[in-house]
């Protein structure tokens, strides 16, 4: 899609906000600001088409809430998600929920900005066979023993948990997790969640 694309910027912390739209603009798309979800939902229909990036964690309306509802409403628009408060569970239903993607802070313009790029390039369709066959070919990497850890890792365990229901170490946990994020080449813990998804696995 071409660089004039709009993102929709939903963020209740003001220094935030301007810093996301400098950022989208200074790389050539249209930023519309939003200081609530509920400011981004009035529009319905009218909204500009291209993607929204929004924090999770706002007074009112939360980011997760607003993607659920922009999809019940039958809003294809890509949404991408950003929080400071992430954890495995969220990512989870952000993913499940439709989300593009799930970015922590802090985070570096070049991922928010590759993620805005995917999202306008994709528009919100859906996994397709080849990715899913490319994600089942990635996972098919791992062990048995690592995939059991990785199983646990997605459905929100701690590594405490995790080896307490497979009766090894947390120490071995983590070595296990490590090895996976190697063999499937994910730099974060929204791909991992992402490939496990688009595989066709559910936590």
């Amino acid at each position: 899609m071409a660089r004039e694309a709009c993102v929709h910027v939903v963020e209740d912390d003001r220094p935030m906000r301007e810093s996301l739209v400098m950022l989208v603009e200074e790389s050539g798309y249209r930023a519309r600001p939003y200081a609530a979800a509920e400011d981004f939902l009035s529009l319905g229909p009218a909204a500009e088409p291209g993607c929204v990036v929004s924090d999770v964690r706002m007074p009112g309306m939360d980011g997760l809430t607003l993607l659920r509802k922009l999809r019940s409403g039958g809003s294809a628009l890509p949404l991408i998600l950003i929080t400071g408060h992430g954890d495995v569970a969220m990512a989870v239903a952000a993913m499940k929920a439709g989300a593009v993607d799930f970015i922590e802070k802090p985070f570096e313009a070049e991922t928010l900005l590759g993620s805005i790029e995917a999202a306008l390039r994709t528009r919100g369709a859906d996994v397709g066979a080849e990715e899913a066959e490319a994600a089942r070919k990635r996972l098919g990497q791992l062990t048995s023993r690592e995939y059991e850890v990785l199983h646990h890792i997605v459905s929100g365990k701690s590594n405490k948990e995790a080896a307490v229901s497979l009766s090894i170490s947390p120490r071995t946990i983590e070595s296990h997790r490590a090895h996976i994020m190697e063999k499937t080449s994910v730099k974060g813990l929204a791909e991992l969640v992402r490939l496990w998804l688009a595989a066709g696995s559910r936590p």
